[in-house]
């Protein structure tokens, strides 16, 4: 039988007090037994860095680490990715609130060795109560990247997870001097897509790993604020232009475009946030556009004579064009 690769779990955490203790014992509990547990504590106020210290104690396996200094999200992301083992052949990572289910790593890696092309692996996850995933036809497992980049683009269906669902290949992460780009909006999602112009994507079709949102974090907060189409766009143009046809881009941007610049016209007559408005112009600045809230002016009154002529219709009309981009790509 040979040997299993060595796999170095990450969990950077901060303030996860509540739930870092069922991430551990999630991960304890894999049926895999060559890997390395890395935890990281970015200056946590709670009681997280005892939980860790504590279980470091009793396992080997566990190497606990303190930040000298409090670092944002993503450079804390970035730096712990840096403390992986240099005989590990794939990392996954593990987000403190969320769990792994104890098959994880087996089925995930025993994708991964099929191919060495294969630079990263996803599966379905639990989203909270909800099942997410797929795309994919069930008897496939192992797709180019770029089909997967174009699969994804032209029907909208989403295979990448959270960082707490894919596995990356550990030459993939020690190769991007930055992992996780701190302007991106999802730098998660972008840096699977830019792994994915290189490598091939694996696949697992069962449900390997649970994924909470809470409502006062990063990820929940972003979700009041519709960020699919917005997330989806990006995508387009940074992405679109390596794996599309001239006109399959065109036709893209033809119709998500007026999606969103809709989206945003029924945002401005409802009078949304400062912190929404702020959300969308960060994100429109990663590919160089402007949020002007004059040439939505249109839209906002196109939303409005349609509340007033058929208000039921106009509402499920918003829904439906919602729900079919939401994705949380955290």
């Amino acid at each position: 039988m040979r040997p299993e690769p060595r796999v170095s779990v990450v969990s950077p955490f901060y303030n996860t007090g509540e739930y870092l203790a069922e991430a551990i014992e999630s991960v304890l509990a894999l049926n895999y037994s060559n890997f390395e547990y890395v935890l990281v504590n970015n200056k946590s106020t709670d009681d997280s860095a005892e939980i860790a210290r504590s279980y470091a104690s009793k396992d080997p396996r566990i190497r606990f680490f303190d930040n000298d200094v409090f670092l944002a999200k993503r450079q804390n992301y970035n730096a712990a990715l840096k403390r992986i083992g240099a005989d590990s052949r794939y990392v996954k990572m593990l987000l403190a609130d969320d769990a792994l289910y104890p098959d994880c790593l087996r089925e995930l890696v025993a994708v991964a060795e099929r191919d060495s092309k294969i630079g990263l692996v996803s599966s379905y996850c639990m989203n909270g109560d909800e099942p997410w995933g797929g795309g994919l036809a069930r008897d496939v497992s192992h797709i180019s990247g770029r089909e997967a980049c174009r699969l994804m683009l032209l029907t909208g269906c989403f295979l990448l997870g959270t960082p707490s669902v894919v596995l990356y290949r550990a030459d993939v992460v020690r190769k991007r001097s930055v992992f996780f780009e701190p302007s991106d909006v999802h730098a998660d999602t972008m840096a699977a897509y830019q792994i994915l112009l290189e490598h091939d994507l694996g696949f697992v079709h069962q449900i390997q790993s649970f994924c909470r949102t809470q409502a006062n974090s990063t990820t929940g907060t972003a979700l009041q604020f519709n960020p699919g189409t917005l997330d989806y766009l990006i995508a387009i143009e940074r992405i679109g232009p390596h794996v599309l046809s001239s006109e399959e881009l065109r036709n893209l941007r033809r119709r998500e475009w007026g999606y969103y610049w809709e989206f945003l016209g029924r945002s401005l007559l409802l009078a949304r946030e400062p912190a929404f408005w702020d959300y969308h112009r960060k994100g429109l600045l990663t590919i160089e556009r402007d949020l002007n809230k004059t040439r939505l002016v249109p839209y906002a009154a196109l939303a409005a004579a349609r509340l007033l002529l058929n208000p039921l219709s106009t509402v499920e009309r918003g829904l439906s064009s919602l729900k079919a981009r939401r994705v949380d790509r955290r």
